[in-house]
């Protein structure tokens, strides 16, 4: 698997890593329902057995449990240690509720945890999780903070997630920063504008998340899974997955299918391939709950789109927007 250069970093990625979110369960505010720990494991062998080289998670993913996971994953695997990207600045409580928190203090503390539960001596990507509110100058604290990490030795490089183009000028400011997580996918599309343009400009990698849209593009779900969906899983009730954008996302599946039956590849492949054409990403954070799963996606970035297959693609948002 091919690997590009992650922003100013000496970390050189596969244009596809493996994304940890479901694999912290359920039992937390946006968990994806329940989750067996040994299909987590086996999922994280498989996409490194396909070549994978990174893994992204955050410290709030199952409130810890997936950065443990993750680690427990890592100890029983004999081939070259991925790098390990995570994040911080989402806190909870005793009862499971999440806030941000951005102060020096709590992202000191957030690390030493972070690293105690990965069971590393240095993160590979320490991220900063979300912003703080936009009039907010703890953005400044979080990511001197964050600063003072790499320079102690902590994190190697740093980053943000969920950013938009005038906080990332603010941390410019302070710091480089290395990369960039924005969500991305075909039917999330609002960063092509300008947060895109900018990273392109200024050396910041960008590693998108949900390039699949949390399962929508798939190929496996339907309106009638849509529906079954459990109580603890925080899609259920989101407006990807209910009407009127469930029919209209259904919709574009089809197209996809069309297109993967000629690679001999799945929906999901398509859809990530999709999000990888953009000169301005370096990489696609892929989720998968088991071994199975892994196989289907982690060989996306592979998969190459001819221009007459981004038309055919294009041409069914020109048509659904009339």
């Amino acid at each position: 698997m091919q690997t590009r250069q992650l922003g100013n970093s000496d970390l050189h990625i596969t244009s596809v890593g493996f994304g940890a979110w479901a694999l912290g369960g359920s039992g937390w505010q946006f968990a994806w329902g329940s989750q067996d720990d040994s299909d987590s494991s086996s999922a994280i062998h498989r996409a490194l057995e396909l070549g994978v080289n990174w893994i992204d998670t955050a410290a709030v993913y199952g409130l810890g449990h997936s950065e443990e996971v993750v680690a427990r994953a890592l100890k029983s695997w004999t081939g070259a240690k991925p790098y390990i990207f995570t994040k911080c600045s989402l806190r909870w409580d005793n009862q499971g509720n999440v806030q941000k928190v951005h102060s020096a203090q709590s992202i000191r503390g957030e690390v030493e945890a972070s690293l105690r539960r990965l069971s590393v001596e240095t993160i590979d990507l320490y991220q900063m999780h979300w912003p703080p509110d936009p009039d907010s100058s703890m953005l400044e604290e979080a990511w001197s903070t964050m600063a003072d990490l790499k320079r102690a030795g902590k994190v190697r490089w740093i980053g943000v997630s969920n950013f938009d183009v005038k906080q990332m000028q603010r941390a410019q400011a302070i710091a480089h920063v290395t990369s960039l997580q924005p969500k991305y996918s075909l039917i999330h599309r609002e960063i092509e504008e300008d947060i895109l343009p900018y990273c392109l400009r200024h050396n910041v990698g960008v590693i998108v998340y949900s390039p699949m849209a949390s399962g929508m593009l798939t190929g496996a779900m339907t309106r009638e899974r849509a529906s079954r969906l459990p109580k603890d899983d925080w899609r259920r009730a989101h407006e990807d997955f209910t009407e009127p954008n469930l029919s209209r996302n259904l919709a574009l599946v089809e197209v996809l299918q069309e297109i993967a039956k000629r690679h001999h590849r799945s929906v999901g492949e398509v859809a990530i391939a999709w999000t990888l054409r953009n000169p301005a990403v370096t990489g696609a954070i892929v989720g998968a709950r088991n071994a199975r799963q892994a196989d289907g996606v982690m060989r996306a970035g592979t998969l190459q789109l001819s221009d007459h297959e981004v038309n055919d693609i294009e041409l069914f948002f020109e048509k659904t927007a009339a």
